[in-house]
């Protein structure tokens, strides 16, 4: 019986910071436009990049307040520091902080200078102040998918008077795709990728390709054994840990948001030792607990080596 044809060669035929152009071949017909489609699903909606979430602008407390002194009103602004491309490098929100005066043009550029993050349009225009113009601006920059609406977002102590950003988090811009015919009777995929330039198309195709495979994973070979069983399987597998000093203290030390906080509290949970023996499915059963919380609080322990789901020796 003939085997199905599998890819066998791929090249980036073009491949730059923003853009990247990749094909891949040999394919059985029908096969490139199912990859194809598959592939630009994941790109367009999938790939973590950083967005401004919420700003703070000095003297302003809506977004439809007049600055003094500023060319430009508070939703022309917000809408020019959207224009804005950041790379994040740690998974938890970062404040940048900019105070200018005038006269003059307030860039992307002026922002205090922060290790973890980058700006990667340093000469996108603000603001434009006059003589008299004074301009400080606070702003969030977090990491995320797809695209936010600012009312869809859980509030976590936003600062008073800080108004909520729409989020476009993707790093991806664009995606192409066509099917070539190649010889006999087999495909070529080529697919093109267009990012803002925190992210290399290279990598945000790798990115996707390991999105698709963890959702086939579960069909890849079906379980024999009921749920149960396999929780309690999983478990027996949860991974030992030595004394950690760390287990020992009190999660109020962990400098946590005040939502995560308020929901440890909830769940009678004190200690960090009480904290990493629980499950990332147990944790958000908790009411108030969410994904962004989890995630907050997985990074703060990866920092300490220890993890959820944690077996500890009596």
């Amino acid at each position: 019986m003939p085997e199905l044809q599998l890819p066998t060669r791929h090249d980036w035929t073009v491949q730059n910071p923003t853009y990247g152009k990749l094909t891949v071949e040999p394919f059985e017909p029908g096969f490139a436009l199912t990859v194809g489609i598959a592939y630009r699903r994941a790109l367009l909606s999938a790939i973590h990049g950083a967005a401004p979430t919420w700003v703070k602008i000095e003297n302003v407390l809506h977004e439809f307040s007049h600055l003094q002194g500023i060319t430009e009103d508070t939703l022309d602004i917000m809408l020019n520091l959207r224009k804005v491309v950041f790379a994040l490098h740690v998974n938890r929100p970062k404040i940048l902080r900019l105070k200018a005066q005038g006269p003059g043009p307030v860039k992307a550029g002026d922002f205090e200078q922060d290790a973890d993050v980058d700006i990667l349009t340093p000469d996108v225009l603000l603001a434009t102040l006059d003589k008299d113009g004074v301009f400080e601006m606070e702003v969030c920059v977090e990491r995320g998918r797809g695209y936010m609406p600012a009312e869809k977002r859980e509030v976590e102590a936003l600062p008073i008077n800080a108004i909520q950003l729409d989020s476009d988090f993707s790093p991806v811009e664009r995606v192409n795709f066509h099917v070539d015919p190649v010889a006999e009777g087999h495909e070529r995929l080529v697919l093109e990728v267009w990012t803002d330039g925190s992210i290399a198309p290279t990598t945000a195709v790798g990115e996707a390709s390991k999105i698709l495979q963890d959702h086939f994973d579960l069909l890849t070979d079906f379980p024999e054994a009921a749920p149960q069983e396999e929780e309690a399987a999983q478990a027996e597998q949860r991974p030992r840990t030595e004394l950690n000093e760390n287990l020992f203290r009190n999660v109020d030390e962990l400098e946590l948001s005040v939502r995560a906080s308020n929901c440890l509290k909830t769940a009678n949970i004190r200690t960090i030792a009480d904290l990493v023996q629980k499950t990332e499915a147990e944790l958000l059963k908790t009411k108030n607990f969410g994904k962004k919380s989890l995630n907050e609080i997985k990074t703060i322990l990866g920092e300490m080596g220890l993890a959820l789901g944690m077996r500890l020796d009596p």
